[in-house]
Order: structure tokens, then sequence, then C-alpha cells
């Protein structure tokens, strides 16, 4: 009898019986399901699974039940994987996760020695996930914090390297000797003696991880190691054994000389790995441990984990933030270079924003914490860099499929070389034995297990250190293939401080301009929309007080309304009012002439009862272009990229800014377009491309965020005060640390850098092994070449990785 799997499943979005019935009628639809109860009281679901296909039934009843308008929550988790040798590893551990029940998107990481994958919640906890991988034949345990430095390395295996090559060496002499004429052959028993220790002490772990593998039906590299070393091995004990007394030709020094040679490429691997962990290590370092804090008028210095939100920090000059906040007293210019990758500092004075990790200047500021622990930027950094380098590119997908038969495909190879030289060589079946030992132990799966996630790895903190954030691993290579950036307009191109520059009341308003503001900050107050904010500095300049809104209510793409004094009030664009039906020929005349000399135009106007609603007034905007962004606009024209301007303002202030950064074709400047229509121009202009061309967004604020959904690469922008819209961030693949559009010009580069890397360390790889597979089963290398290679090979591919950590964007 087939064993059943009981899992308990909550659900979201239930709200009566019909819901339930809803819900109970979606899962038994889905095959494997064996019963089915769904609980409206504890809002979840009892299955019943064959065990057999648990884990696809899971997922199944997940999208049956999204499918039917609900929700099974989901978590991400992060493993620890220890003993991971190759790419061979790699499919074995993702295919052991993907059998426990409620498991998806798994990803591992050679690089990292790591998975990360997502679990329906309820479905599987931790001593599942981890009972998967020891079955798998590798260590795991869960990474509870992401942010956390790593644990401390088990220490450096240089010196198993250092004995190996100490045994080893007397046996390499002869082959030294016979260079120069000298017979300096060990007798067989000191061979033996010295070759010993070495392939079954110090290379003890590829015989235990080898036999894991093929335990579980699998292979890799250290099978390949193990079985080689252990052939030629075998070999010479049977030589000696026929002839005790004499001095036969063995190959003890080929079995041990692989394994060092294959342990010094590990212990050089191990170390270039360590250094592409670099990035995480740099941010880790912004953190300080301590925080000073005020507390009833004095000072105490505590733990960084036990500050809190709205706790006062003082940060001295030379100190590091320890924490987001908002500056109370105190100007000073902060150095977040190693954040945002601005290598200028930045003026903070009271009411700016501050960003945790970077370093204060010159004054003593006293910051209100906003934001601590898991929530503040710099551990949300550090999340996102983290899981963009456990994630896997879509290249690497190919990589995999082609490592999951390379092992099997080897010990083919093997076996026909062995046959072949056995069968038709006349140099005997001993010669045939070391030509197909040659063959096993130069193939090497760690190379293309380590080509692109050691490239990622670099690369991504090489974006971090330039001020791109890297949140998908895809958006990178999607990067370099961009025919078409769009840009949103005001905050993204321009400053994103506009200020009031024009307003005009009509008779309606006795009060004139002041009336006016006073009505018009009334309203938007409460807004941190950029041209509320304007209003209201205005209003606060001049000295008008603004009177109490009551309710006011945005409108999504319109503007905003509420009552003023018991009049219900609206302010927002020209098309709103023309939806309104507010009619005044003058203040249309004058708005045109405003918008055509580039300004925003807003309306103020008044419900009437009966009849149209009619105009108060008229204010006009005024905003800058980044410095960047003429110089971003030329320089992805010159890398052949069309530039488009997606903006909700009206048309003359769109082509105005349009003309200033260096626009030629107005054609390429869609105006007045809503936040919901943004992502239909995104749709549009991908209709346009070629094949295999991509379309890039860059925005803001939350009202770009289906845009930047929309697009094949989604770049968010930080604001002015060097923070981005969380939602912003969530959405796009990639976001920008500082609001400077020559940073799109510096991923594109980057993207291009990192894919040819990618693209280079993959050719070399497949390049060794279709090169050097055939030349050991022909008979042209030794055991022992074979094994520098292969252990070089994988060096080969993460030094080439490194090098990337060299690249300068151009500009």
């Amino acid at each position: 009898m087939a064993e059943l799997l009981t899992l308990q499943l909550p659900i979201t979005g239930m709200t009566c019986a019909s819901c339930v019935a809803r819900v109970e009628k979606a899962i038994a639809k889905v095959p494997g399901v064996q019963q089915a109860s769904v609980n409206g009281a504890t809002d979840s679901a009892r299955l019943v699974l064959d065990g057999a296909s648990a884990g696809p039934t899971a997922q199944a009843v997940a999208a049956a039940v999204a499918k039917a308008g609900y929700g099974i929550p989901t978590e991400t988790v992060r493993l620890q994987i220890d003993g991971m040798t190759c790419a061979s590893c790699v499919g074995r551990v993702e295919k052991a996760l993907e059998r426990v029940p409620g498991t998806s998107a798994i990803s591992v990481n050679l690089a990292t020695n790591t998975a990360q994958l997502q679990r329906l919640a309820g479905s599987a906890d931790d001593a599942s996930l981890l009972a998967a991988v020891v079955r798998a034949g590798y260590g795991a345990s869960v990474v509870a914090d992401a942010t956390a430095a790593p644990a401390a390395h088990r220490g450096d295996d240089g010196w198993r390297v250092a004995a190996a090559a100490a045994l080893s060496a007397p046996l390499v002499l002869p082959m030294v000797g016979d260079l120069i004429g000298a017979h300096w052959m060990l007798p067989a028993f000191w061979q033996w003696l010295l070759a010993t220790p070495v392939l079954f002490y110090f290379g003890a772990r590829f015989f235990k991880a080898g036999w894991a593998a093929l335990r579980n039906g699998a292979g890799n590299m250290d099978l390949l190691v193990a079985t080689g070393t252990s052939a030629a091995y075998g070999l010479s004990l049977a030589l000696w054994a026929q002839d005790p007394d004499g001095m036969p030709h063995l190959y003890f020094e080929s079995a041990a000389v692989v394994i060092t040679l294959v342990l010094f490429g590990k212990w050089l691997e191990a170390r270039a790995k360590r250094r592409t962990l670099v990035a995480l290590d740099g941010l880790r370092a912004l953190r300080p441990d301590v925080a000073r804090l005020r507390r009833d008028g004095a000072e105490v210095t505590v733990p960084l984990a036990q500050v809190q939100p709205g706790d006062t920090v003082l940060v001295r000059p030379g100190e590091r933030l320890p924490t987001d906040g908002i500056v109370l007293e105190g100007r000073s210019h902060l150095d977040e270079s190693l954040l945002t990758g601005e290598s200028l500092p930045v003026a903070r004075q009271p009411g700016d924003r501050v960003t945790g990790g970077a370093i204060n200047g010159e004054g003593l500021l006293a910051v209100q914490a906003t934001t601590v622990g898991a929530a503040s930027m710099l551990s949300q950094i550090m999340q996102m860099v983290e899981s963009a380098q456990a994630k896997k590119a879509p290249i690497q997908q190919t990589v995999d499929k082609v490592a999951a038969v390379f092992v099997p495909a080897v010990f083919a190879a093997a076996g026909l070389t062995l046959l072949g030289w056995g069968l038709f060589g006349d140099a005997g079946w001993a010669t045939a034995l070391i030509h197909a030992v040659s063959v096993l132990v130069i193939a090497c799966p760690c190379a293309l297990g380590l080509a692109t996630p050691a490239t990622l790895m670099v690369g991504t903190g090489l974006a971090a250190r330039h001020g791109i954030l890297v949140r998908d691993a895809q958006a990178l290579e999607l990067m370099r293939d961009v025919a078409v950036v769009a840009f949103d307009k005001t905050g993204t191109l321009t400053e994103g401080r506009p200020t009031l520059v024009e307003a005009t009341a009509t008779a309606a308003l006795p009060g004139g301009r002041a009336e006016l503001l006073a009505l018009a900050a009334a309203l938007q107050a409460g807004s941190e929309h950029p041209l509320a904010r304007a209003v209201v500095q205005a209003a606060q300049a001049e000295g008008v007080t603004p009177r109490q809104a009551d309710t006011p209510r945005a409108v999504a793409g319109r503007g905003i309304e509420g009552r003023v004094d018991g009049r219900l009030l609206q302010l927002g664009s020209s098309v709103w009012m023309a939806e309104l039906g507010v009619l005044d020929a003058g203040l249309q005349a004058q708005a045109q002439a405003w918008a055509a000399q580039g300004r925003s135009v807003a309306w103020l106007a008044e419900a009437v009862a009966g009849a149209a609603p009619r105009a108060l007034g008229l204010l006009a905007f005024g905003d800058h272009a980044k410095p960047g962004a003429a110089a971003a606009v030329a320089a992805l024209k010159r890398e052949g990229i069309r530039v488009v301007l997606v903006s909700g303002d009206n048309r003359g202030a769109a082509e105005a800014l349009a003309r200033q950064i260096g626009f030629t074709d107005m054609a390429d400047v869609r105006a007045e377009v809503l936040p919901g229509d943004k992502a239909k121009v995104i749709a549009a202009l991908r209709n346009g491309l070629a094949p295999g061309q991509r379309v890039a967004m860059v925005g803001d604020g939350v009202n770009d965020a289906p845009a930047l959904a929309a697009a094949d690469v989604g770049l968010a922008m930080a604001h002015a005060d060097g923070g981005a819209t969380d939602v912003a961030m969530q959405t796009a693949g990639l976001t920008l640390l500082r609001g400077d559009p020559l940073l799109v010009v510096q991923a594109l580069q980057l993207s291009r850098a990192i894919t040819q890397r990618i693209r280079q360390n993959l050719f070399w790889a497949f390049a060794y092994n279709v090169v050097g597979i055939p030349l050991a089963a022909f008979g042209l290398l030794s055991p022992v070449v074979a094994g520098a290679a292969m252990a070089l090979s994988s060096v080969s591919v993460v030094s080439n990785a490194l090098l990337l950590g060299r690249f300068k964007p151009p500009g």
C-alpha cells in the first residue's frame, strides 16, 4: 500500500461558507489528493496525499487554490549545505528538496554552498528539509539570519595539502630523475607506504562523498576521483603481488599525486570563493555593534539589537550611523559611498532622512530612529544581495541539464577507453586501465558548476559598490539585450523637488493668491506628492496659514478632493478638470501658456450643486532636470538604445523637459499617461521590438510599480532624499541607490560585462572537458597531468570571475 502523507495548510481569503465549498471543490480536482477537508473556522485545509508524489501534488494544490481566488501563504527558507563539490551535487540537492511537499523555486548555489527555496506555510518544517538533504548525502543547517556573518570556517586545509605534497614528493622524484638520466625509483614497499596515507587519510573526503553519491544512485566529482585513484592504487597492488621481489612499474605515484593536486585545487578554489563574498562582508562591516542613545537626558551605550524605533541616537563625527532615521539636531556631511556609490559627502540637516551605515562627517547629529534591525535599509540591501547571489541566472539551467548526465557520460567514456585499449591496443590491460583512469580524473564538473554563480557573486558585489542593487539575477542577464529604456519624468529625470512658480486666483476668491494657497495647502497638507510639498512650502514661505481640510481623498492619477470650510474642493490636473466640466476661458488660455513653457499645471475648483464645478484658481510648478539626465540620454543613444519619456504631466511640460535633455523626436514623449496606463505603454513598446530585444523601465514611485513589473527589466531609482520607494524596490529587478540617471548606463555596461564573463567561463568549462577527455582517452595525458589540469580548471574559472572586480564602467 502506498505511503500517505497528511498536510495542514492555511488558506487566506475565505470569508463565508461558499468560499469553503469553492476551495474544497478546487482541491478535489487535483490528482494525487486522497482526501481533503476545508475548515472555515480555522481557515485551513487538511489534505491526505499520496506520499510518492506529495511534492508536486502540494504545489498543484496551491495553484488550484490560487486559481479559485484564494491563497496559501509562502515563506522563504535558506539552508547552508555542506559537502557539495560540483554541479552534479547541486542537481542532487535540488532534486532531494523538490521531493519535500510544498517546496518550490529551489535554487542551490555551489559558490555559496547555500540553498534557497519557497515553501507553503504548514507543509514542510525545517527538520523535513534538513532530513531530505542528509538523505542525499550532504549536511545542512538553516540560516536564520541572512544578514548575520557566516559561521567561522572549519579551518584552513592548507596543512593537509602540504602534508600530502610532502608524502607524494618522493614518488614524483623518479619522474624528475628520468629527465637527467638518474634512476631514483623507490622500492615498491616504500611507494605503497607513502601513497596509502595520502589516498585513504588525506583523500578520505573523496571516498566518503563518492560513496554517498553512489549509494543515492548518482555520481559526482568525488566519485570520479575516488574511482580513478582506487583503480591506479589497485592496479599497483596487483602488479606488485605478481613480482614482489622485482621492480615492476607501479602507479602509486599517480594515485597519490592526483589526490594531492585535487586537494590543492580545492584549497585554492575555497580561498578564491571566499574572496567572492567580499561584497557581503563589506556591507556587514558598515553596521556598528553598539549605538549611543539619549535617554532621560543622559547618554547610554546599548547593543544595536536594543535600539527601538523612536529612540534618539547620537552620532559623533567619524562614527557610522547605527540605524535609519530622521535628523533631529545638528548639521553635517555623510559619506554614503559604500551604500550608494556616491563619491562626494552629502549634506544633512534637521528633517532629512539618513541611512544606517553612512559615516558622519564633521558635526554631532541627533537622529530619531525610524527603522531598525531587518527592516533597515542596510539590512534590506544585504538581504537582496544575498538573495541575488543565491539565485541562478537563466543560462545556468542549460548547465544544470548538462551536469545531470555528465558523470554517467564520463564513466561510459572511461569504460570505452578501457575496452578500446585493452582489446585493440598493444600495451596491455594495465596501460588501458591507466588511460581510463586519466579520463576519470580529468573530467571536472566543478568548473561547470562554478562558472555562473561565481561570476554572479562578484558581479552583484561590484554592482552594489557602484550603487546598483540587484534583486533578481535574471535582470542582469536580460539588461544586456535592452533596446528601449522608458523613463518616468518626475523624480527620475527631474530633481523631483518642484517649486510653485505661478499662482493666479479667479474673482471667486476675494483673498486672491493668499486664499488660493490657503485652500490648496489645506488639501495637500497630508500628502507626500512632490507637488503637494511645493504648495505647502510656498504657503509657509509667504506666511499663509493653511485652512483645515475635512477627509481629503486622493483620486488616482487625477488629483485630490476634500471639504474645506464646508466647501467641496478639487485640486488636480487639466485632464481631470475637463472630465468634471470645469470651464474658464481665461484660465484655460493661461494654463496652455504655462504648459507650453514646460510648467506643470494644477487647477483648484469648487463643486456647485446642480451645476458644473467652478474654477477658483490655477497653480504652475517648475522642476529642473537632474545634472546627469542629458548625459544619460546621450550615452544610451550612443549604445544604440531608444529612449522614451513616459509622464503623467501635460504634453507641454513633458516636451520641454525632453528638449532640454536631448530628445529630438517628440514621438518618443508619452505625456498625460495615467499610472495604470504606463504598463500598457511598456507593452506597446515591446510589441515593436525584434525577437530577443527587451524593454527597461526606470521609475521611482508607487505609481511606477505596475510599469516596473510589466517591463522585462525594472529599475527603481532612489528619491532625492536617498531612499527608494519600498514598492518600487520590491517590484524592480534592479534598484539604483542614487538618483542619478547615469546609473542606468552603468547598469547596462555592468550587465554586458557580467554576462560576457559568464559566457567566457562556460565556454572554457565546456571546452576544457571537450578537449581534455578525448586527449586522455587517446592516451595523450597521464593521470598526474590530468589531475593537475582538473585541479586548475575550477580555480581558473573562479579566478576569471574575480577579475571582473576590476571592471570600471566608462564614465
